[in-house]
């Protein structure tokens, strides 16, 4: 379809800035505006009569692959194809030291959960320069982050940071929301204990005053062209996420009704098909991911813990391997490459904690025997 638009394109060009002519009547530039404009109302007029650009149905989602640990050294990762729109989404899992400080106007604080989105240039057949991040990929990810963050395990249940990495490969259509389910996918094959999968559509519109009619699954050229591309997230529950982009002037209570009802439609459509690839998250974590460990102590006895100088808790952390992190509230975060550094700096922790209780059998090492007892460390 684009080759033969290319060629029609090039033949009007031909015809009205023909080779040899110093002055034409028309410039390129105003030629291809032109080309442009009567794309679009020919593409919408044919939409209004039942006919979308690549023949697929006004309520039919694209073909959809989805493929697991794409990543074999990532902790979680998946590739999320919906038509020609592809996301590569990977997960890595940190200690809370590994936390987002987030010091703004208000006061600071920190991020458990961190969504970054990427659109590099090869993704649309373009050749520019990589730097940092623009204001699209932002909100893109925003989005994203906003839409999976009701679904984030409890910090009780899961304490780890989780972030997100969401790399588009190929871009043709609402990338933000296949990174939703990328993400979903990729989080789920971590093992990250979610609530329920998110997955996310973007429902179109053309209209032409009360005539109008919604695209399930829009591609670019029905964005550029349309008049809304109305992008929805959420659960087989409810909505998590939503963001609208208009051309047209408003949008009615009865047509926004059907849109997210036609939504609802094409996410359970959507969710089907992730579960058939994952129906829940791995109870085991990647090998390469960290063990994190909670322990909960009396506030009173963190600085036995820390000791003087922190000279305490560095022991344990060079003798373990393990990072330690000690709240105010006496939450103490145990993290470490191997489970068994995790268990042995836990070990000590709870030693040096734990109020004695009758009939428990306590490990210690004898340190000096007195005429009334012993010492036991």
């Amino acid at each position: 379809r684009g080759e033969a638009m290319n060629a029609v394109r090039a033949d009007v060009l031909a015809e009205y800035c023909p080779k040899g002519v110093e002055k034409p009547k028309y410039t390129p530039w105003q030629v291809k505006e032109a080309y442009y404009y009567a794309e679009g109302k020919i593409q919408r007029r044919l939409i209004l009569q039942g006919k979308r650009p690549d023949g697929r149905g006004m309520e039919q989602v694209r073909p959809l692959n989805m493929t697991l640990g794409m990543l074999p050294r990532a902790h979680g990762s998946a590739l999320f194809a919906r038509g020609e729109t592809q996301a590569l989404v990977s997960t890595t899992l940190g200690t809370p030291r590994d936390e987002q400080i987030i010091d703004g106007l208000l006061d600071e604080y920190k991020k458990k959960f961190m969504l970054h989105y990427n659109f590099p240039p090869f993704c649309v057949g373009e050749i520019r320069p990589i730097r940092g991040p623009g204001r699209r990929d932002i909100g893109h990810g925003a989005l994203a982050e906003k839409s999976i963050e009701p679904v984030m395990p409890d910090i009780d249940v899961f304490p780890y940071t989780v972030r997100i990495v969401a790399d588009m490969l190929d871009s043709n259509g609402s990338t933000s929301m296949a990174t939703v389910c990328g993400a979903t996918l990729s989080m789920m094959d971590a093992g990250v204990p979610i609530k329920n999968p998110v997955a996310g559509i973007s429902i179109g519109m053309v209209s032409d005053g009360d005539e109008y009619a919604l695209l399930t699954d829009i591609i670019g050229e029905e964005d550029f062209h349309g008049d809304m591309d109305f992008k929805v997230a959420g659960t087989a529950n409810g909505i998590t996420g939503i963001q609208l982009d208009m051309k047209a002037r408003g949008i009615t209570h009865d047509r926004t009704r059907k849109t997210l009802e036609q939504a609802k439609q094409a996410r359970q459509h959507i969710l089907a098909e992730m579960g058939k690839c994952i129906d829940k998250p791995r109870q085991e974590l990647s090998k390469y991911a960290p063990r994190l460990l909670v322990v909960r102590i009396n506030p009173e006895k963190i600085g036995k813990v820390i000791g003087p100088g922190g000279k305490t808790i560095n022991r344990i952390q060079s003798e373990t391997g393990a990072t330690i992190d000690i709240e105010e509230d006496g939450t103490i975060y145990i993290g470490c490459t191997s489970a068994e550094g995790a268990e042995a700096a836990r070990a000590q922790i709870e030693g040096m904690t734990a109020e004695a209780e009758v009939g428990q059998v306590y490990t210690g090492k004898v340190v000096s025997i007195t005429d009334f007892g012993a010492f036991i460390e």
